[in-house]
């Protein structure tokens, strides 16, 4: 198996009990109308995503990108939902693995010309080690020229040395990362004249207007716990992807999240897994670290079936454990999971 570190799993205990409320099924009004989002996100369905580099890399911490977007383009070909994105600014070998070793907001700008209907995110940008300005004016541009396909996803971080490069307090990165998120949202949502009051970032006295700015709500999802507590993930995030979830687990965190919610909608959840993709479709399937997939298509399918049905809507796979070409994996993924998935 591959070194789990890479993401950095948060153990703390997730929840108690949970019976769950329905919601009434359906997206926000401002987000129904979001092409990537309804493309990533389909109530009663598991879709799958795909994280760069769109393909395995088992024996490098630092992959050869130079086939990205013919990956990314068979991937859209296949079926797949999404195309997501790291931020990784520096190896760490303690890590030992840096994604796609580029960054995000330029590779995902390389990709709106080159994809057309497959939604395209970050899974996420580290918000302690970003301007929101910036990051919020990067998102309102590929959102543009997506054509509303962009999916924001931001994350706290779970790199200690990192945050020492940017000069950010380790223990602090679960405020920094609520304060950014809330400055990226204000900056989206209200771009005239917009007001904030900060600790770790700006203030905005209202004197100047956000550009570029959008005429439709742009998703914004949380990557990975980001430092908050259920009720938090809840209300605020749009989505909610995180890792590390152990197969009879999923449906309790879909019922806590139902609890927890206040405004009566869908907010999806979805995980990621890294998945070593056998030559043999009926090779049996094992979980292993509660991420680490092993095991043939067929049986994978049978897998995510049992996930869906609890309540999961999105999975992004990475094939970094996988030794096998990227054509041949995503194909496997394409003839054996993904219809088979969402049948009953």
């Amino acid at each position: 198996m591959p070194n789990l570190r890479i993401l950095g799993q948060d153990t703390r205990p997730l929840f108690a009990d949970a019976k769950g409320k329905k919601d009434n099924g359906q997206l926000p009004p401002a987000l129904a109308a979001h092409a990537g989002f309804n493309k990533a996100f389909q109530k009663g369905k598991l879709t799958f995503g795909l994280m760069a580099p769109f393909k395995g890399y088992p024996d490098t911490p630092i992959p050869d990108v130079s086939d990205l977007v013919k990956n990314a383009k068979l991937a859209e070909e296949a079926g797949f939902a999404a195309l997501w994105m790291r931020d990784v600014p520096f190896y760490d070998p303690y890590f030992g693995d840096v994604g796609q070793g580029q960054d995000p907001i330029a590779l995902l700008g390389a990709l709106t010309g080159q994809t057309k209907e497959i939604a395209l995110g970050t899974a996420g940008l580290i918000l302690p080690e970003r301007n929101p300005i910036h990051v919020a004016q990067a998102a309102a541009t590929l959102e543009i020229m997506s054509q509303g396909r962009f999916l924001l996803g931001m994350a706290s971080g779970d790199r200690k040395s990192e945050y020492k490069n940017f000069g950010r307090k380790w223990d602090e990165r679960g405020e920094i990362f609520k304060e950014g998120w809330n400055l990226t949202k204000t900056l989206l949502e209200t771009p005239k004249r917009p007001h904030f009051n900060s600790k770790y970032y700006s203030n905005l006295n209202g004197t100047l207007d956000f550009i570029p700015q959008l005429e439709q709500q742009l998703p914004m999802v949380a990557i990975g716990r980001c430092r908050q507590d259920l009720d938090w993930l809840a209300n605020n995030a749009d989505a909610w992807i995180w890792h590390g979830v152990a197969e009879d687990e999923t449906a309790q965190i879909v019922a806590k999240l139902q609890d927890l919610n206040q405004d009566g909608y869908w907010h999806p959840f979805g995980y990621q897994n890294f998945v070593e993709l056998l030559e043999d479709p009926d090779a049996p399937c094992q979980l292993y670290n509660k991420i680490y997939l092993r095991g043939g298509a067929k049986s994978l399918a049978q897998f995510w079936k049992q996930q869906r049905k609890q309540g999961l809507a999105h999975v992004i796979i990475s094939l970094k454990p996988s030794n096998r070409p990227a054509a041949d994996c995503i194909r496997d993924l394409h003839d054996y999971v993904f219809d088979e998935v969402n049948q009953d």
